[in-house]
């Protein structure tokens, strides 16, 4: 006898009741569902927070926590960051994130967010050949979004039948506004007319006064209770969703029916400075408690993940530390237990490299006495690793790849496994799938030979 389908909710059960359970956009796609994906639009420049995007909160990247939570909302099927940034994209990737390459004409300050989501609608369905219900635009720069906050703007559209969604806060204050409230609500006065007549007025005589502030959502002259009055809400800035063809047709994320889904005020806060950024790090362990958003990472690692694993040398296979005698010859200290993990990787059959920017021979004399081919004084790291992945037959998403520092992270976002040491630079961890707990030079290379083929090593 045929079986029903089960449905989306049936399959997120399914999952969670799993010990263990890392949920997957394959594990929650059925034949005939909606297909829902949100959209995380992440550049890589920033002004206002260098990095912004990669900034941790609660020991984890901000693109991280907006994938994890959108990964952990129910009806999400599919989730997609939109980043120009190799790092970013590695940080996302390791989520559990769809990458999208951002183009350069998408890219810049006065890109807009919609245009992004556009782009990664048409990447997505490119690739997958299906078309998008639904679409949400989720901000990682709102730190404390919730799963349950993305479920009720996915639910308001794909189960409501509203045409858009936004979430919102419930706000009480009386907003005001300087300059004449007349002309600020006049549409034909531009904003720089405003400026300059809003300053200094003259009255029906002539005389010089202040146009002072009037209130927007009141009256000045009359303070009702705050139960007497109509209640407003603040759009958070934190998640939108959106009827796929209809933000197609529209080019905008509010059209139709719009539905306002309430949100806990608490958790509204939007990194626009570092104030934000040190507000919401002081916030984050009373918020994060019980949070997706600081979920497990991915697991490490295992031999049946890999087909190669691709060392840096400096900071990586050794402290970063360079001893200069008085003939100005360099000399480094390795970890013999990395040389046994090496090793031992190599009995596996597991493809090996070795790749540094360093011209230093002491580089070249490490790879031969490990017994693996080595790439030094190389420029572009991800162009050549890029070509030995092709020479070698590797595909990249079956490549480890080790290292420390920012010039390690064009390779992060070529392989399925970035891996970082824990000595490395915050931006490169926060960028790696995974972590040893050794920091460079002090066995982290026989500690990741150990994820690969077991404790015993």
């Amino acid at each position: 006898m045929a079986h029903p389908e089960p449905t989306a909710q049936q399959h997120h059960t399914a999952a969670a009741q799993r010990p263990g359970a890392h949920r997957t956009d394959a594990h929650r796609t059925d034949v005939g569902a909606r297909r829902v994906l949100a959209v995380i639009p992440a550049r890589g420049g920033s002004k206002g927070v260098p990095a912004k995007n990669l900034a941790e909160v609660g020991g984890v990247p901000l693109v991280s926590r907006a994938v994890r939570a959108c990964r952990a909302a129910r009806l999400v099927t599919h989730v997609a960051v939109s980043t120009d940034d190799s790092a970013i994209a590695a940080a996302a990737r390791a989520a559990g994130a769809e990458i999208v390459e951002r183009p350069d004409d998408i890219a810049g300050d006065l890109a807009t967010s919609e245009a992004a989501v556009l782009h990664a609608m048409d990447t997505h369905e490119a690739r997958h050949g299906h078309p998008v219900d639904a679409v949400l635009l989720v901000q990682c720069t709102s730190p404390f979004i919730a799963a349950e906050d993305i479920e009720g703007v996915t639910a308001a559209v794909v189960e409501g039948g509203a045409d858009s969604a936004l979430t919102v806060a419930a706000f009480h204050g009386f907003v005001w506004r300087e300059g004449d409230p007349a002309e600020a609500q006049a549409e034909s006065v531009t904003a720089a007319a405003r400026t300059e007549a809003g300053a200094v007025r003259t009255d029906a005589g002539g005389a010089r006064t202040e146009a002072g502030a009037h209130g927007v959502n009141h009256d000045k002259s009359f303070r009702p209770r705050r139960q007497d009055r109509p209640q407003d809400f603040l759009e958070t800035g934190a998640a939108y969703a959106m009827d796929g063809p209809g933000f197609r047709k529209a080019g905008h994320r509010f059209f139709g029916r719009t539905e306002a889904v309430r949100t806990d005020p608490a958790r509204v806060l939007e990194i626009d400075d570092p104030h934000d950024l040190a507000r919401a790090r002081a916030l984050a362990p009373l918020l994060d408690t019980g949070s997706d958003t600081t979920a497990p990472a991915a697991p490490r690692p295992t031999r049946a993940d890999i087909d190669a694993v691709v060392l840096d040398f400096d900071g990586t296979q050794t402290d970063d530390r360079v001893l200069v005698d008085s003939d100005g010859r360099e000399l480094v200290a390795v970890h013999r237990g990395d040389g046994l993990g090496i090793a031992a990787l190599r009995r596996d059959e597991l493809k090996l490299l070795i790749l540094s920017t360093e011209q230093n021979p002491v580089v070249a004399a490490r790879a031969h006495k490990l017994k693996i081919p080595v790439l030094h004084g190389i420029d572009r790291k991800d162009l050549a690793l890029r070509h030995w992945c092709e020479e070698q037959g590797i595909a990249p998403e079956r490549v480890l790849y080790v290292g420390n520092d920012v010039n390690d992270l064009p390779c992060f976002g070529l392989v399925g496994w970035p891996v970082a040491v824990a000595s490395a630079h915050d931006v490169v961890r926060g960028a790696a799938r995974a972590v040893t707990s050794a920091p460079g030079g002090a066995g982290a290379i026989r500690e990741i030979a150990s994820w690969i083929l077991g404790p015993s090593l």
